[in-house]
């Protein structure tokens, strides 16, 4: 575990492109390019189709939602898995 909280890890992620590794729960590790920096993460849909087209889920203190730009898609990962974080160089 790394030690960032999940503020400071949502601030890093809005500024840019992270590679973060962290431990998936079947026990692989794992390097997710990801961000949730405004202009890259896709906006919201309006609130009548969200509702029609998405589950809805709770906020999990120890799980950080954040969009993967190498599938495309929203993805997340438990904070007290985290093995590193580093600015992406693809960015």
């Amino acid at each position: 575990m790394t030690g960032y909280t999940r503020e400071q890890l949502t601030e890093m992620l809005k500024d840019g492109i992270y590679d973060v590794t962290f431990t998936k729960v079947n026990g692989e590790q794992r390097i997710m390019p990801c961000t949730l920096k405004e202009g890259i993460v896709p906006p919201k849909p309006p609130a009548e189709i969200a509702c029609k087209s998405v589950v809805k889920r709770h906020t999990v203190q120890n799980v950080l939602s954040v969009w993967c730009t190498d599938s495309k898609g929203w993805r997340s990962f438990r904070i007290d898995s985290l093995i590193d974080i580093k600015k992406s160089l693809n960015e």
